[in-house]
């Protein structure tokens, strides 16, 4: 998150308010001592967990990962015997790259469009956050 996540939306001057993730020890425990929790209040991120045996809470990225295993893993796996988390790691960023960046997407919202391009779309048209803000209550405040 530090090293792609957090300077991919700074650069496009984004600010990340929540954070979604399952309650594994990997992302929970106790906010004064855990890593992720400390990292996340430095960051003034909320934290919001799923519910427990429910995956249904985060079906989208539920469904990444079955098409992760997919067209992915499932394949190479039989054709690579990988030794070293970094095989696996370089496989994973193509496989990322070219999922973001070049294949149309159908889901909700998409349109054939691909996630990167939704992404860019999405961003509000001017730089000035102020003015961006004050623009959408006065919309809101017409409709």
């Amino acid at each position: 998150m530090n090293n792609d996540v957090l300077p991919t939306f700074e650069a496009h001057e984004v600010r990340i308010e929540t954070v979604l993730s399952d309650n594994g020890r990997e992302f929970c425990g106790r906010p004064d001592q855990h890593p992720y929790e400390l990292f996340l209040q430095l960051e003034d991120i909320a934290h919001r967990t799923t519910r427990v045996r429910r995956p249904q809470s985060n079906g989208i990225l539920e469904r990444f990962h079955r098409t992760l295993l997919d067209e992915r893993f499932r394949v190479e796996g039989r054709r690579t015997w990988f030794e070293t988390i970094e095989e696996i790691q370089a496989v994973l960023d193509d496989y990322l790259d070219g999922y973001n960046t070049k294949r149309p997407h159908q889901g909700r919202g998409m349109n054939g469009r691909t996630p990167i391009r939704a992404f860019n779309e999405g961003m509000p048209k001017t730089t000035n956050t102020e003015v961006t803000s004050q623009t959408k209550t006065a919309k809101l405040k017409a409709a």
